[in-house]
């Protein structure tokens, strides 16, 4: 490039990228050294960027209170000590131009050198100040968002090394400097005055807190920091025609300080990097710009009034960020969905909350009115949802499969008619009970396993309604035909039954009969065996009466012929009357 172009313009607070300079840098295809300037208007970084590229002009000098460049200027030239690499000068837009007037402006600028350079230079006035500590702070800060933003994967860089490779080294340059270099009585270098100005008070008092967060973020952002300090390099009046002046016309001591500038520059500036050690070229550093360009445009970042409330927009949405990525880390490693009760749920991102807002409140900066942590709240409360949705779903996904698996053998049989036949919905009812009880054994389904499962059921009332009807349809033929069958059984029973009773009855007629004849005929020999008895007793009695008449006439026949044989003897024969007679 014989002399600069403009890479991004900058047309009434919007930045675009210019198609020409996009061109220019998609054919360079060595790897690039990029070194960007950025300081107020009207202090002479033009002049140091026309140096680096080897030329007393190029870049625009302006010797009025008028700002001269405009967005971010491009010129890329060989490398003078590094062979195959393009050394790409980007020369910014004046800060706290007061035709401009918009500071939000002027942050992005600087935020875009920053992100874009191998090695950014901070251009300040006389000393380092809080002003200029606070307006970098600032910027790294604006960087890191703009990063996140165009790059969410690139937002959080967790190795040390990566991170370093990725930032770009600071030289912090210091225009007109008047101080004497030293400290405590003892003279120091400028890297020494540039680091002390960085370092942090002890204690953990708000003040104090709010000094060392500034410096803090720069230390941790540009890992690696040199400082220069230049004389004023002539005369004021001659000030106006500086790149037209030669090396002898200059102070020698600026002269001299301008070369070491230049030689560190040369020697020290580092291939521009990105994440994971990817080196860039010019087709990568035009989508960088690209990227970076549009998510500027896109609106998504803070535009405050003022630098602090900027800041703390910026710090507290980063803040915001980095507890929201906490949180979405401690639920990946703590939740496995689904969970079996919604409770357990809760307490996980009760848990994960707590540590989110800890997280924010440590890398939080002036909240005054709590909006980003009441931001970070509603962010929190949102993530609630979205998990309790993804937990219902998830248990439903869980208990639909369990559901199919354990239902579908019951479905299968449904359809092959196992159970259409009577007594087939008590079988179905108790293959389901069965079923029940195991799909409620299976453990990880969640708060929707109930519901699921009723869901589930319900969706079959029809099939259990048809089996049931189907099984009291044949249950009601099958009862008709027990009761034909048990009729006629009945009727066959009642004939046996009568035929028996008859056959019974028969019998107990003749056999009552047989009784009736055994009764007369054994009356009849009670009779015959009375009367026998009877005569045998008449006989006996006669027997006994003959027997007694018998012995009576035989002791009267005994007393008479006593008394014969008496009168016998004592009387005189009688005579033959008597004798006659007896």
């Amino acid at each position: 490039m014989p002399e600069p172009l403009c890479l991004i313009e900058n047309t009434n607070g919007q930045l675009v990228a210019n198609p020409k300079a996009l061109k220019i840098l998609s054919a360079i295809s060595q790897p690039v050294v990029v070194v960007a300037i950025v300081g107020l208007y009207r202090t002479g970084k033009s002049y140091l960027m026309n140096k680096l590229a080897g030329k007393k002009k190029g870049f625009s000098i302006g010797s009025t209170v008028q700002s001269h460049t405009k967005g971010i200027w491009m010129w890329c030239v060989p490398h003078p000590e590094k062979s195959n690499h393009t050394l790409v000068l980007l020369d910014t837009e004046g800060l706290g131009d007061v035709e401009k007037g918009d500071k939000m402006n002027d942050t992005q600028i600087f935020a875009l050198a920053i992100l874009l350079s191998s090695t950014f230079v901070y251009n300040t006035m006389n000393k380092i100040d809080q002003r200029a500590i606070d307006l970098l702070h600032y910027a790294t800060e604006l960087s890191n968002l703009l990063r996140t933003i165009s790059s969410p994967d690139l937002g959080g860089i967790e190795d040390a090394a990566d991170f370093v490779s990725f930032c770009p080294d600071l030289v912090w340059t210091l225009r007109d400097f008047y101080l004497a270099l030293e400290a405590d009585g003892q003279l120091i270098t400028t890297d020494e005055y540039l680091e002390n100005s960085l370092r942090q008070k002890q204690g953990t008092d708000p003040s104090v807190q709010n000094f060392n967060l500034p410096r803090h973020c720069i230390q941790k952002f540009f890992p690696t920091k040199k400082c220069f300090i230049f004389d004023l390099p002539t005369h004021r009046k001659k000030l106006a025609h500086l790149e037209t002046l030669r090396n002898n016309e200059l102070d020698p001591d600026f002269v001299q300080q301008v070369a070491e500038f230049c030689s560190y520059i040369f020697k020290h500036s580092k291939t521009k990097t990105l994440s994971g050690g990817i080196k860039v070229n010019g087709p990568r550093l035009e989508s960088l710009v690209l990227t970076y360009v549009s998510a500027i445009n896109s609106g998504d970042l803070p535009c405050m009034e003022n630098s602090v409330l900027a800041l703390a927009q910026i710090k507290n949405s980063a803040a915001v960020q980095k507890a929201m990525a906490h949180y979405d880390q401690q639920m990946s490693q703590k939740v496995q969905l689904p969970t079996e009760t919604l409770q357990e749920l809760l307490d996980l991102h009760r848990a994960s909350e707590k540590e989110a807002i800890k997280v924010f409140m440590k890398n939080s900066f002036k909240d005054v009115d709590q909006s980003f942590q009441k931001k970070l709240e509603t962010l929190l409360e949102a993530k609630q949802d979205d998990f309790c949705k993804q937990n219902l779903e998830a248990s439903s996904d869980r208990c639909s499969a369990l559901l199919r698996d354990i239902f579908g053998p019951l479905e299968k049989a449904v359809k092959r008619g196992v159970y259409s036949k009577p007594g087939g919905h008590h079988l179905f009812i108790k293959k389901t009970e069965e079923l029940k009880a195991m799909y409620y054994r299976e453990p990880g389904k969640g708060i929707q396993a109930e519901e699921a499962l009723q869901k589930y059921l319900q969706s079959k009332e029809t099939v259990s309604d048809t089996i049931l009807e189907t099984d009291l349809a044949l249950t009601m033929k099958e009862i008709e035909m027990e009761v034909a069958f048990a009729k006629a059984e009945a009727a066959k029973a009642q004939a046996q039954r009568l035929e028996a009773i008859q056959r019974r009855n028969q019998r107990m007629m003749e056999e009552r009969e047989r009784l009736h004849q055994e009764q007369v005929r054994q009356m009849e020999m009670n009779r015959a065996y009375q009367l026998a008895e009877y005569r045998r007793a008449q006989e006996r009695r006669l027997q006994e009466e003959a027997e007694k008449l018998t012995q009576k006439y035989q002791a009267e026949s005994r007393r008479l012929h006593s008394e014969v044989q008496h009168l016998q003897r004592n009387v005189t024969p009688p005579d033959d009357d008597i004798c006659i007679l007896l």
